[in-house]
C-alpha cells in the first residue's frame, strides 16, 4: 500500500506516517493552507523550499543535492567561488562546516556547526538579497562585525553639507500595478521618516527619477545589476551601499501595504522591506540581532517596522544623532534572545515547510515508482 517506504529508513517512514495522520497545528498567519487543506496562493522559491531535507545533517555526511545549499551560502558570502572548471560537491566537508559556523554567528544562531532546526528556519525564510559579507569569504576584508550591527567594507556613507537632504524617486517604468501609488508613496515616506528621526538626514521625493539620489523600482529575474531575483519568497529586495542609490524590489513577490485588504498568504509587507533596504542605502549591512530592522529575513504576512537600538546605534555611528532624537527604552533589542530560541510561531512555520517538503518527496517518489 505504501511502496515508497522501501526507499527510506524505517524510523523516517514511521515519522512520515505519523505526520500525515496527525499533522501539527499551524498558525493561520503564516501557513499557506485553507481549512479544507488545499494550498492557497503560495509559490515558494523551489530551491530554498527543498533545503528542509538537509535538516540535522552534519559534518561527514553527503546528502544528495547539498551542492545547491552551498550555492546559497556562496550567494550570501559564506563560501568562495569554486576553482575554475570545478563545481560544488554534495559533501558536508570542513569548508562548509566553517561557513555554517560563520552563518550561525552572523545570524544570531547557536553555533552548532550542524543544520539544526533553528538554522534551517532562517535558511528557508525569505530574505534580503544583500550578502552578509562583501568579499565572499567573511575574512578580515569582510563586513566589520565587532558590534552586532555591521557596515559595508570601508564604511561608505553619503557625504553632503549639513543639513543633509537626500532625494528619492520611483521608476516610471518598473512598477507594480495592484497597489496604488499613493499607498506606496505613503509607505516609503514613513520608512524614510524612521531613519530621519534618528540621524540628521532628511529625505524628500523628487519628480525626476534619473537625477534622484535614491532610485526605487520593481524588477524581475536578471535585471542587469548582477543580482538576479529568483521568484516568490526567495530574495525579496536588495539595495546598494552609498552613494550608489539603487533600490530594487522583486516584482514576483506579492507586495502589501494593508494585510486586511491583501489576503494572500505569501504577501510581503512593503513598508517593512522598505525600512530595511533604506538602511542599506545609508550604509548599514546586516545585523545579528533578530529583532533589529537590519536582520536579513522577514516572514510572509509579518510587519517589522520600528528601529531597535541596534539599528539606531549603527546608523548614528555613521551620521551622528538627530538633535531631536530622544532615547526610548522601547528601542532596546532583546540581545539575549538572538541565540538558540525558536518561537511557537516560527515552529509552526517550520512544521508547515516540513509538511510541504514531505508531500513533495512523496509525489516525487510515487512518480519514480510509476515510471
Amino acid at each position: 500500500m505504501f511502496p515508497f517506504f522501501s526507499y527510506i529508513h524505517r524510523p523516517f517512514s514511521i515519522f512520515l506516517l505519523l505526520l500525515l495522520l496527525f499533522p501539527p497545528p499551524l498558525p493561520a498567519t503564516d501557513i499557506p493552507f485553507s481549512a479544507a487543506g488545499e494550498v492557497i496562493d503560495f509559490n515558494p522559491n523551489n530551491t530554498w523550499h527543498t533545503f528542509m531535507r538537509f535538516l540535522d545533517a552534519g559534518k561527514g555526511s553527503r546528502p544528495d543535492g547539498m551542492a545547491d545549499l552551498k550555492r546559497y551560502f556562496r550567494r550570501f558570502g559564506y563560501l568562495p567561488i569554486p576553482p575554475e572548471n570545478l563545481n560544488f560537491t554534495d559533501a558536508f566537508d570542513d569548508e562548509f562546516e566553517q561557513a555554517l559556523f560563520a552563518y550561525q554567528k552572523n545570524l544570531g544562531l547557536s553555533e552548532t556547526g550542524k543544520l539544526d532546526f533553528n538554522t534551517m528556519s532562517v535558511i528557508v525564510s525569505p530574505r534580503c538579497g544583500v550578502g552578509d559579507f562583501t568579499d565572499g569569504g567573511g575574512g578580515e576584508h569582510g563586513l566589520k562585525t565587532t558590534r552586532r550591527f555591521a557596515f559595508f567594507y570601508g564604511q561608505p556613507r553619503w557625504v553632503q553639507s549639513a543639513p543633509m537632504m537626500l532625494t528619492y524617486a520611483f521608476s516610471p517604468t518598473y512598477v507594480i500595478d495592484y497597489v496604488g501609488m499613493p499607498e506606496i508613496r505613503a509607505a516609503f515616506a514613513r520608512a524614510f521618516e524612521r531613519w530621519s528621526a534618528a540621524i540628521p538626514v532628511n529625505f524628500t521625493e523628487a519628480e525626476e527619477y534619473s537625477t534622484a539620489d535614491i532610485r526605487i523600482g520593481w524588477y524581475s529575474g536578471d535585471h542587469g545589476d548582477g543580482e538576479a531575483f529568483d521568484g516568490r519568497l526567495g530574495v525579496l529586495a536588495h539595495a546598494f551601499s552609498p552613494e550608489n542609490g539603487r533600490f530594487h524590489l522583486d516584482a514576483a513577490e506579492r507586495w502589501a501595504v494593508d494585510f486586511d485588504e491583501e489576503k494572500s498568504k505569501a504577501a510581503i509587507d512593503l513598508e517593512s522591506v522598505a525600512t530595511h533596504e533604506i538602511g542599506h542605502v545609508l550604509g548599514l549591512a546586516h545585523s545579528s540581532v533578530k529583532e533589529a530592522i537590519m536582520y536579513p529575513s522577514l516572514s510572509p504576512r509579518t510587519k517589522k517596522l520600528e528601529l531597535r537600538m541596534d539599528d539606531v546605534e549603527g546608523i548614528q555611528s555613521l551620521y551622528g544623532s538627530n538633535p531631536n532624537f530622544r532615547y526610548d527604552s522601547r528601542l532596546e533589542s532583546d540581545l539575549s534572545s538572538g541565540r538558540g530560541i525558536v518561537s511557537e510561531r516560527s515552529e509552526g512555520l517550520m512544521w508547515s515547510v516540513m509538511a510541504m517538503a514531505v508531500v513533495a518527496w512523496i509525489v516525487n517518489n510515487f512518480t519514480r515508482i510509476s515510471n
